[in-house]
């Protein structure tokens, strides 16, 4: 979808896709599958006990049990099953803003009601705007029940929530009566300079569920599996969620990702390496032909949030819309930038509030790649007039 969504004269650096080949190590895990015919249901704990393993030697997190860890088709779906078990229709889920775009669709199209609590503007969590949105969403009836979506890393803006912040959550959370949900796909993509916390390894955090999967990290968004992972105190809930539910992920998938997390640390360690690179190229990149966008250097991920209001579009031209929309939706630079200089970006409008005048840049790519994108957007703001 990455490189065949636009003709093939534009740069896609969009779609949270990287260009990489896939690690031996599950290549080879799913040609033997192939070789031995099985390609029937998925079976057995294995992916959760590789899960497991992965977050000892990675994190030190040696928290996690079997019992607590179930099987879910993808995170998103496993986000929306998981809300099922915590809250009701109409309920509130809140979520940080600008974030991931599907957080809207996904929760308002079950029936619950999405409620911003916006990023400062140093792009980290504001615990007191945090707090506040707390306090009036269990203020405002219906079933009392209240879920806190987190994205961790987060995404779009590559922030990695340390370990005092996500304490700082749980205690939020535990006094009034939130249960925290964290979407962690990209758990094992954090660059030099910053530590991947898991939420369920805090404090207070024992009601709390975590999404985990090896999507990001491994490339593997075309062969699907995740795992839902549940505090000590969330075990009961996750117990209720429909054995259905664990049907939908791919044996092929659980293959995978079970490869992955098992064996695929040193393709990961030189994945790293080269999205590190890649961020600092960016930066250069963007002094050199973009100098007067804002941007703040990722800390995770693989995802550099561009804050290009400085480029001065009309309003006509999209970069006042805000609001959630579809993930394809284009607006303001985005758009100018596909239709001018061929690159295709996320637009920052279906991030929700604080995102329009932004877009999403996606640096998991070619160096080559990557300077030739940045140069045509460089030129394109250039020629519309934009450059300070």
């Amino acid at each position: 979808m990455k490189w065949r969504a636009h003709p093939a004269d534009v740069l896609p650096l969009w779609v949270a896709e990287m260009d990489v080949l896939l690690a031996q190590p599950i290549a080879d895990a799913l040609h033997e599958a192939i070789a031995d015919g099985d390609t029937g249901y998925p079976a057995g704990t294995a992916f959760a006990e590789s899960l497991i393993g992965f977050a000892s030697r990675r994190w030190n997190w040696d928290g996690l049990d079997v019992e607590r860890v179930a099987l879910i088709p993808d995170v998103m779906t496993g986000a929306v099953q998981v809300l099922r078990l915590v809250t009701d229709p109409g309920d509130p889920v809140i979520v940080n803003s600008p974030v991931y775009a599907p957080f809207y669709a996904f929760v308002e199209h079950d029936g619950r009601r999405v409620v911003e609590a916006p990023l400062g503007q140093d792009l980290r969590l504001d615990l007191g705007r945090l707090e506040e949105t707390f306090r009036r969403a269990r203020g405002r009836g219906g079933s009392g029940k209240v879920a806190y979506l987190i994205s961790n890393p987060h995404n779009p803006t590559g922030t990695v929530h340390t370990v005092e912040e996500l304490t700082a959550v749980a205690e939020l959370a535990r006094r009034y009566g939130v249960r925290v949900v964290a979407d962690e796909i990209h758990a094992p993509v954090v660059l030099p300079g910053a530590r991947f916390t898991p939420y369920l390894s805090v404090p207070g955090a024992e009601d709390a569920f975590s999404l985990m999967s090896a999507t990001k990290a491994w490339n593997l968004a075309g062969i699907k599996a995740a795992l839902a992972v549940a505090g000590p105190a969330a075990a009961g809930d996750l117990r209720r969620m429909p054995e259905e539910v664990h049907h939908g992920a791919s044996h092929l998938g659980v293959i995978a990702h079970t490869a992955a997390f098992r064996h695929g640390d040193a393709w990961l360690d030189a994945l790293l390496t080269g999205l590190d690179a890649n961020r600092e190229l960016l930066g250069r990149l963007l002094a050199e032909h973009l100098p007067g966008i804002g941007h703040t250097r990722p800390e995770g991920t693989y995802l550099a949030w561009l804050d290009c209001r400085p480029l001065g579009l009309a309003p006509e031209q999209g970069a006042g819309e805000t609001g959630p929309a579809v993930v394809t939706d284009l607006a303001g630079p985005a758009k100018l930038f596909l239709d001018r200089a061929r690159v295709a970006l996320s637009s920052g409008h279906i991030f929700g509030t604080g995102g329009a005048g932004h877009v999403r840049l996606n640096l998991a790519t070619s160096q080559a790649v990557l300077t030739e994108a940045v140069t045509r957007m460089g030129r394109a703001a250039g020629e519309w007039g934009g450059r300070p």
